[in-house]
């Protein structure tokens, strides 16, 4: 038996993109906002509510979000890393009254829906954390139950969002084959789009 639960997509788009020459949130793929291409993912995925966590450019990139967003939070420390940014989305998404957060992130517009269908199919299953797998390897996206929240705030820190805590207790987490479901791949310089 499942149980239903409140399940939050959570778009970490604070960075300012230094190595791409602007925040990655604001470049078109298909004629779409990377940011407006996750959060639409994370809905048709099923999660019930989006948060989007702002940083470098944060109205900017509020407006190209697209009408699927519901909250918007700022990580007023994004410069720091990943991890401000994970920690304001987690404090957005208690707010929001989640069970748990499928966290995506705006620089891997290739993840399919399906993946995040999966995800939730593993936290109704009573999963603390799950994790994406692709070819066997864990990738993105993931899901945190809010049990574990502040275990992975604390171990958040600089440019690590979730990855230290999922490391550092493999036995908590599921790992959920998300082969054919989409691709993990970063778009971290132009050259990673297509032409």
């Amino acid at each position: 038996m499942t149980n239903r639960v409140k399940i939050v997509g959570l778009v970490l788009a604070a960075g300012a993109g230094r190595r791409f020459g602007g925040p990655k949130a604001l470049v078109e793929l298909d004629g779409e906002p990377l940011v407006e291409r996750v959060v639409r993912m994370l809905g048709d995925g099923g999660c019930d509510e989006v948060v989007v966590v702002l940083g470098a450019m944060a109205d900017t990139v509020r407006d190209a979000a697209g009408a699927h967003a519901a909250r918007f939070v700022v990580a007023e420390d994004w410069e720091l890393g990943q991890g401000e940014s994970l920690r304001a989305g987690l404090d957005g998404a208690a707010a929001a009254g989640a069970d748990a957060v499928v966290v995506a992130l705006v620089d891997q517009p290739w993840v399919g829906a399906s993946a995040v269908r999966r995800l939730r199919d593993a936290a109704e299953a009573g999963a603390e954390a799950a994790v994406a797998t692709y070819g066997g390897r864990p990738r993105n996206p993931v899901l945190l139950a809010r049990s574990v929240w502040s275990e992975v705030s604390a171990a958040a820190v600089g440019d690590v969002g979730a990855r230290a805590w999922l490391r550092g207790n493999p036995y908590r987490v599921v790992a959920v084959d998300c082969d054919g479901t989409g691709d993990p791949r970063d778009v971290d310089t132009p050259a990673d789009l297509p032409e």
